[in-house]
Formats: C-alpha cells, structure tokens, sequence
C-alpha cells in the first residue's frame, strides 16, 4: 500500500506492475485503474490486481475519499468530487491516459470522470451499475439509509445486504469470498459511506452520454445481480457504439470475485482487443488548483 497527499486529503492506493513514464504508460505498457463501490474499498480489486499487473500493465486502485485508508470527509461527496480524486490521483502518479474500470458505485464515478475528462480515457469497463439518474424515490431512499448507517453503524447494514452482494448460493460455497466482502462493508467508516450515499441522491442522467462515448467499452454484468440487473447493463452496452457486453453466469453483483476466472477472462479479451497504444504528453500543471475541498472550481460542466 502507498499513501499521498491531495489537496485536503490523504488516499491509500496500490500501484503494482508497468514500467513507470512521463507519459504513465511507459514503454508501451496499458494502465489499468479500478474503482471499487459502495460500502467497499480497494481490496475488492486484489484478484484483477494479481490477474492483470506485469511488465506491460499497471494496474492501480485507490481508496475513495470515505473508504478504506483513505480520509473520511463528513457531510456530502458527489460523483464529481470522486471523479476530480482520480484525476488528482492520476495527475501526482503522472499518469494521462488509461483504461477506467469500476463497479457499482465506482461504474457511476467512472462515467462521471468520462464526462470530465474524456481526452483522459482510453477505454471504459463498467461492471454490474447503470447510467439512470436517481429518482425521487431513491433519493429518499439513499438520505434515509445515511441517516441509518450514522444512527447504527455498518454492522447491521452489511449482514443484511450480504447475500445481495454475492448470491446466497456464492455466500455459502464460497466463505472466503463471503468473509472478505463482508469484512469490507462492516469496516467501511459510516461517514465515509453516509456522504457518499447523499452524494450519489443527487446522481445525474447518463443514458443521454452514453452514444457519445467514443472509446472502447465492456460492460460487465453478473446473470443473478439484483442491484444492477441484466436489463440494466444492456441499457449501456446497446447505447454506447460498439460496446461488448459480458454476463457472467452465477455472480451476483461482485462478478469480479464471485467468479474471478469468468470476470477476469471477460477482461482480459477485451484489453487483449483494444488499439496499441499511440504516446502523447499533455502539460497537467495547475491541475490540482482547480479542486478545493471537494468543489470544482474550473469552467468544466456541472452535473
């Protein structure tokens, strides 16, 4: 694990494999950079991290602000203001363009950074999440469960929505995985989870983005997910040009870990697929002045 320091927060992070560049994708090398989702940290992403790190990949996955080491802000985090981490992050590992992966809550924030800085993407995974804005009903529904899990906890939480996560079936013949994912939740600092929730009540419309995404994407589903189902995921990849769709039979809503071999070799065709990478240098100076204390301050979209 490494740690740095952005503007007003500290963020734990893993950086394994490549060669390292100016330019952050070294001497031909891809980086790969995995969100992880909600109420979980960058632990989810070890399997892909094992899997997918060597001489000509870096993978990177990182702590959002509220999970995990990284530092717990109180109150309210948008997408944006996990999107601006990222790019801060990238910016200090001196990294430009990569292939930005993430699930469930992290699938959204990965939208979110594509609306930011799409120059800054080379290819999109977007697994078991979707591209509706939230509804009235789900707003009060995120509001309320902040409240609860600052009222209660994670404990109680994350034993109720265990066998959502992963099938009760995957749950019971796969007890490491259960644990780890179970460990995750009850471990996720409740302010952390609770900004993020409210954060995410005010999730905007991505459906009218996606047939403008010009990049490569996969979307990955699992066949049994109930948070995100199949229906969702065929939203995205039928609306983005040329997306694949991959549905992993027998996972829930962490395909990655409910069935690593299937999820990681959906992932590894579709790196395997995209274009050599051509090398450019875009001058980033200044870039961590345009974000303070989680507010963008630049002439870029709001949500």
């Amino acid at each position: 694990m490494s740690t740095t320091t952005l503007y007003d927060i500290t963020v734990a992070y893993d950086d394994a494999g490549g060669t390292g560049g100016a330019d952050g994708e070294g001497d031909g090398g891809e980086v790969l950079v995995l969100v992880h989702g909600h109420p979980f940290d960058r632990s989810m992403w070890r399997p892909q991290i094992e899997t997918f790190a060597g001489p000509e990949r870096r993978v990177i996955a990182a702590d959002l602000r509220g999970y995990g080491g990284s530092t717990v802000i109180p109150g309210k985090t948008t997408l944006t203001t996990f999107a601006w981490d990222i790019a801060a992050l990238l910016d200090r590992l001196g990294v430009d363009r990569v292939v930005l992966g993430g699930l469930s809550m992290g699938g959204q924030i990965v939208l979110e950074f594509y609306r930011l800085f799409p120059e800054r993407v080379r290819a999109l995974v977007l697994a078991d999440t979707f591209a509706a804005a939230e509804t009235g009903a789900g707003r009060a529904a995120r509001n309320a469960m902040a409240d609860r899990l600052l009222r209660e906890g994670m404990g109680p939480y994350a034993d109720e929505v265990l066998t959502k996560m992963v099938t009760p079936h995957n749950a019971e013949v796969l007890p490491a995985v259960a644990g780890h994912v179970r460990d995750m939740m009850r471990g996720a600092p409740p302010e952390g989870a609770a900004a993020a929730l409210r954060g995410r009540a005010e999730r905007p419309d991505y459906v009218g983005m996606l047939g403008r995404v010009a990049v490569p994407a996969l979307v990955v589903v699992g066949s049994e997910d109930t948070y995100t189902p199949v229906a969702d995921a065929r939203v995205m990849s039928e609306g983005i040009p040329d997306a694949t769709l991959a549905v992993i039979e027998g996972a829930g809503h962490l395909p990655n870990l409910e069935r690593r071999a299937e999820f990681d070799a959906a992932l590894g065709a579709f790196l395997d697929s995209l274009p050599p990478i051509t090398s450019r240098v875009i001058d980033r100076s200044g870039s961590f002045e345009n974000h303070r204390g989680g507010q963008v301050a630049s002439p870029r979209r709001n949500p």
